[in-house]
């Protein structure tokens, strides 16, 4: 079974992010860049599912900068076979990434695509299931549990009433939740290794794949400050603030 793993190159998840002064964006000058937490979680899955001996190949995928290699290497040295970067500099959106991620699909024809429910930059949850909409492959999000039975999968999901279980047939994309697994950190001879690993370079033009963004960004700024709280001597003091002054009882 050949297997796809999506990683996206995002602020690492450990930094504050700060909006640039003329708020046209978040500033990511010497800023420490790292691999999307739910797209290591994806990696880690893959990984498992060949120690298992149920994946035979692991393909990292990833949509960005040169730079992006980086996070595309991390990927290796955690297990993976080889690398795939489409190079842009445009901020490609979830539609596009989708897109570009159809034609590799189209182009690998990996049995199960593994990618995380969401990147932490933009939040949108909405790659995996625009990819499956673009392939015709069944999905199953959110996953928790992942468990690969000859020509099907079922995937636990995590819902708002507790677990779904659903059976796909493969080929299938299935995206990752934070209780699907605990991502290995990579060894030092295994990232040495790593180095070694293929990485192919392609652009969304040799995919034939427009990448132009949809959605503009008018203004990046912080959240508005949190006032410090205060203590109450006793509930009817704390009724009083409640009524007087937050207005809310």
């Amino acid at each position: 079974m050949k297997v796809l793993v999506a990683v996206k190159r995002v602020v690492d998840y450990n930094v504050k992010v700060r909006p640039k002064s003329d708020g046209t964006d978040v500033d990511l000058n010497n800023v420490k860049m790292a691999i999307n937490p739910f797209c290591e979680i994806a990696v880690e899955e893959a990984v498992r599912l060949k120690e298992k001996g149920v994946a035979t190949e692991i393909i990292a995928v990833s949509i960005g900068p040169k730079v992006a290699q980086e996070q595309i290497r991390t990927a290796l040295a955690l297990g993976a076979d080889r690398g795939i970067l489409v190079e842009t500099e445009e901020d490609v959106q979830p539609l596009g990434i989708a897109k570009v991620l159809k034609a590799v699909v189209d182009k690998e024809q990996p049995q199960l695509v593994i990618m995380g429910k969401q990147a932490i930059d933009g939040d949108n949850n909405q790659t995996g299931q625009m990819l499956a909409a673009l392939t015709g492959m069944a999905q199953g999000t959110f996953a928790s549990e992942v468990a690969v039975d000859g020509d099907s999968v079922a995937v636990t999901r995590e819902i708002d009433g507790g677990l779904q279980t659903v059976k796909l047939a493969l080929p299938a994309v299935v995206t990752t939740d934070l209780r699907l697994n605990e991502p290995r950190y990579a060894s030092l001879p295994n990232i040495m290794k790593a180095k070694k690993k293929p990485l192919d370079t392609l652009t969304p033009d040799e995919l034939g794949i427009d990448v132009t963004p949809r959605v503009k960004t008018l203004k990046v700024e912080p959240p508005a400050e949190r006032q410090a709280g205060i203590k109450v001597a006793d509930v009817a003091e704390l009724v009083e603030k409640l009524k007087n002054e937050a207005k809310v009882i």
